[in-house]
């Protein structure tokens, strides 16, 4: 059934579901948890120098499928099989050669909507945002990577736009819900 119905039923399957990939990962030295905060990120594999752990979103579980979480799962246990087989992780070769042979991507599906959307004001390229950092507060301290040219930011919800620092505080006035 799914969604789990509790925490310890979403690490049950997860512990199960991750004894079938074929991936040569010592599981047993693995600890699981679920986190109830997350809101963007649906696993995570932090490795503290004494063990691995990995940490999947409960709001995750809910909003995907099976089929899409599993796939969360394999993400992660990559990280963990490169934490274990090599001492590090990230994104590379090695984790891309992997993802590719389990049917992954590179980076794990958000499952929240974005708040922000940042775009550029002379070619296509654009960015979902979810919370207001650096760039978002002061796009005019900023440039395309891809042209140079500077950003415009939109706050989705309710379409008001701009363009520099003195434009983001008067939209956080203007907006009622952030």
């Amino acid at each position: 059934m799914w969604p789990p119905a509790s925490h310890d039923a979403l690490l049950d399957h997860a512990r199960s579901y991750a004894d079938s990939v074929p991936l040569a990962v010592d599981t047993d030295g693995l600890d699981w948890e679920v986190s109830t905060r997350a809101k963007r990120r649906a696993g995570v594999c932090r490795y503290d120098g004494d063990g691995i752990t990995i940490r999947l979103a409960w709001r995750a579980a809910e909003r995907f499928d099976r089929a899409q979480f599993e796939r969360v799962i394999r993400h992660e246990l990559i990280h963990a099989w490169e934490y274990q087989t090599a001492g590090e992780a990230g994104h590379g070769a090695r984790f891309r050669e992997q993802a590719s042979r389990l049917g992954v991507s590179v980076t794990c599906p958000t499952f929240a909507t974005p708040r922000l959307r940042l775009e550029c004001t002379n070619c296509a390229w654009t960015a979902d945002r979810h919370r207001a950092s650096a760039v978002v507060t002061s796009p005019d301290a900023r440039r395309c990577g891809d042209c140079g040219a500077r950003y415009e930011v939109e706050h989705l919800a309710s379409s008001e736009r701009w363009r520099t620092a003195a434009g983001y505080r008067g939209a956080r006035e203007r907006i009622d819900v952030w």
